[in-house]
């Protein structure tokens, strides 16, 4: 049956685990293994893309049950593009991680960590269950507690502990509202919640917008949203460039696409507190995301202040739930998928070959690695939305879709978080690059080796931009049923 195919993104990462744990001290083994399987995993999700273009949403429901009884997993082009994504950038760290990630780590199960976290993040896209959500991002969680810790290094063990209590609670708060909203509605299947909560008095009661604040704790805590990113800067900063690169990249939009998921299909009528709440914490986010970003001179601390920013302008679009807005946070969501994992690995590139991540310690770059200038310089614009970049037509979208909500503050919001983004990323371009040659640089590192996914990942980014037209179709089919709840539960119930 073609609606199996759908499993695919979850059953080809969880074999190549599975397989790759039999190998467990063959470090060139274990290397192709999981580069096979990354390239497998891409085709595939380019197969589903198409197939779901062409034919609409795929569903299976496991056990042959029907629907709501059975457990779902659904495949919407939202869900089929982010796990597309998601394989591009597994790729690109498979890659950068031979020449960086060391023997020690590889022989440590990392490469089967990985792929374990691929399945957490690609099956959090396609469930169609809720209570499988929190069993997916258990997943994902359990192989990112082993990714953070792999290495032994103090600062990693550190920071562990903090991401471990931090999600042990959020994890904790997931279950209790999942079973609230179980107790109001008898269902885990997202589709029939969403038929089941229309019809309890219009879907906007005072425990209806309990639960949406809930799932905005929950979900905003996984994402980073204010007040509840405490915990990211200090976490994100423990673990080596790859990891960095695959938490900057995806973990915060699993908690991203979470809230547009829920949002979307269950609370789409709060628009009297839960929606007006996720609008004005974005905007906050946004504020002290920039702050952070301006304020240090270490390059992984602007990054992850840049992941902030990026999460506050997707969930602020979200809040509008207009048809333009929404397909401004869909483009952008992806977009800053790639450009992160782009420029978290150029990061490292660069750390290798200073030895230094902040910025005061070396300088005259440039003299020495041109290319990695103007890599760098590239990623820098495509993040802060320099047309024709892809950065650009998303937060263009977005800026619109505000004014046409008439939301005029937070769309001004985000355009001014486009110059300070922008401002964050020329300081260390020009402190890192420019003036006189500062520190000693190692340059026998095999430099073209880790520049090839970092070249590989920026070459995508931009064809995104630039081939924004070609992709138009595919993000409209997308956001449809985001603004239209009825086809998605059309698809999955058949009603």
């Amino acid at each position: 049956m073609m609606s199996n195919l759908v499993l695919m993104p979850i059953l080809i990462p969880a074999f190549g685990a599975v397989f790759l744990l039999l190998f467990p001290r063959k470090v060139m083994i274990q290397r192709t293994i999981a580069v096979i399987t990354s390239i497998v995993l891409i085709l595939a999700n380019i197969y589903l893309v198409y197939y779901i273009y062409q034919h609409g949403i795929l569903v299976v429901t496991l056990g042959n049950w029907p629907a709501p009884f059975g457990i779902s997993i659904v495949g919407d082009m939202l869900a089929i593009l982010l796990v597309t994504t998601t394989s591009l950038i597994l790729l690109s760290v498979l890659l950068y991680s031979f020449y960086s990630i060391g023997k020690p780590r590889e022989r440590f199960l990392y490469y089967p960590a990985v792929l374990f976290l691929i399945v957490g993040v690609n099956g959090s896209f396609l469930t169609g269950d809720i209570f499988n959500l929190f069993v997916f991002f258990e997943v994902m969680l359990m192989a990112s507690y082993v990714l953070l810790v792999l290495g032994g290094t103090k600062v990693q063990l550190k920071a562990t502990v903090k991401y471990l209590l931090i999600n042990v609670v959020g994890s904790a708060f997931l279950v209790m509202s999942i079973a609230l909203l179980y107790s109001m509605v008898g269902t885990l299947n997202m589709a029939d919640i969403s038929q089941k909560i229309a019809t309890i008095e219009g879907g906007n009661t005072g425990m209806i917008t309990v639960v949406a604040v809930l799932f905005l704790f929950v979900f905003g805590l996984k994402a980073g949203i204010f007040p509840l990113y405490f915990w990211l800067p200090g976490s994100y900063y423990a673990p080596p460039i790859p990891v960095l690169a695959l938490f900057g990249g995806l973990l915060t939009k699993v908690g991203v696409y979470a809230l547009i998921r829920v949002y979307t299909l269950f609370f789409y009528n709060e628009t009297d507190f839960a929606l007006p709440l996720l609008s004005t914490l974005a905007l906050i986010t946004i504020v002290l995301g920039v702050i952070g970003a301006i304020s240090y001179n270490d390059m992984k601390t602007i990054m992850i202040y840049n992941i902030l920013i990026a999460v506050g302008v997707i969930l602020f679009s979200v809040s509008l739930m207009t048809r333009e807005a929404m397909t401004g946070a869909i483009f952008y969501l992806i977009h800053d998928m790639l450009i992160k994992g782009t420029l978290f690995l150029t990061i490292g590139v660069i750390i290798a070959i200073t030895g230094y991540s902040s910025i005061q310690k070396f300088s005259g770059l440039m003299s020495v690695k041109p290319s990695l200038g103007w890599t760098f310089f590239i990623g820098a614009l495509g993040l802060a939305g320099i047309p024709p970049l892809s950065g650009f037509i998303g937060k263009l979208l977005i800026i619109e879709g505000s004014f046409g909500a008439k939301h005029y503050v937070g769309g001004i919001v985000v355009l001014i978080s486009s110059l300070f983004v922008l401002l964050s990323m020329i300081k260390i371009f020009s402190k890192g690059f420019w003036g006189e040659k500062k520190g000693t640089f190692k340059l026998d590192i095999p430099y073209r080796k880790m520049m090839f996914p970092v070249l590989l990942l920026l070459v995508i980014s931009v064809g995104y931009g630039i081939f924004s037209e070609a992709m138009y179709p595919l993000i409209d089919k997308a956001v449809d049923p985001l603004v239209d709840p009825s086809i998605y539960i059309q698809a999955v119930l058949g009603e």
